[in-house]
């Protein structure tokens, strides 16, 4: 976990030809990177609070345990776009009874539209979904057990055909044809599920 700053290679007009790094480490506590932004699908009467908080002598990207009724919680920016990423990053599955642990989003176009791959350690499954007009859809689906603590998601995405991996082991590829544009990204997690985050790496393929 070497990131320090927020990099930001080779911006085009559609989507980035490059790469965007993020580490927390040097965002203030208490607050969100700037281009950011907190939001749910289904939302409830009270939204859940992602701030950057410090866990384990690092600054994270948290979901604190204070959460609201909402069924998804997003944090993401639509600054950088992309359409065939390679993204990662570290997370740890802190709580929850509903849900637990999350995971990625992207080809994000607005809180209702999004592709997820996300890990949930109650259910021992890594799966992939579609998320259009507020709805999910579950496109593949893998069993899988890993121990508590850090561990590495990272999502391949070239045209249709999807891949996912954790911790370096590939257990998802399949394909899907549902959102087409370049879009945003970020993390997400369901329900109760709080969860940290850390060193985002995002590449556009070519």
């Amino acid at each position: 976990m070497l990131l320090r700053t927020l990099t930001i290679l080779l911006f085009f007009t559609s989507s980035y030809a490059g790469e965007y790094q993020i580490s927390f480490d040097n965002i203030p506590l208490g607050s969100l990177p700037s281009t950011w932004k907190a939001e749910a699908t289904q939302a409830g009467s009270a939204m859940a609070s992602w701030q950057v908080s410090q866990r384990q002598g690092k600054n994270r990207m948290l979901i604190l345990h204070k959460i609201g009724d909402s069924m998804f919680n997003l944090c993401y920016t639509k600054e950088v776009s992309f359409k065939n990423p390679e993204i990662s990053v570290d997370f740890h599955a802190n709580s929850g009874v509903i849900d637990q642990g999350g995971g990625i989003i992207w080809r994000v176009q607005d809180r209702n539209n999004y592709y997820v791959a996300r890990f949930n350690p109650l259910e021992d499954n890594f799966r992939f979904y579609v998320v259009t007009n507020g709805i999910r859809k579950q496109i593949t689906s893998a069993t899988i057990r890993l121990s508590k603590g850090w561990h590495r998601m990272k999502v391949i995405q070239k045209g249709t055909q999807f891949k996912g991996y954790l911790d370096g082991k590939k257990l998802l590829d399949t394909k899907d044809t549902t959102i087409k544009n370049a879009g945003g990204i970020g993390v997400w997690t369901k329900a109760d599920a709080a969860t940290s985050f850390d060193d985002f790496i995002v590449k556009e393929l070519p």
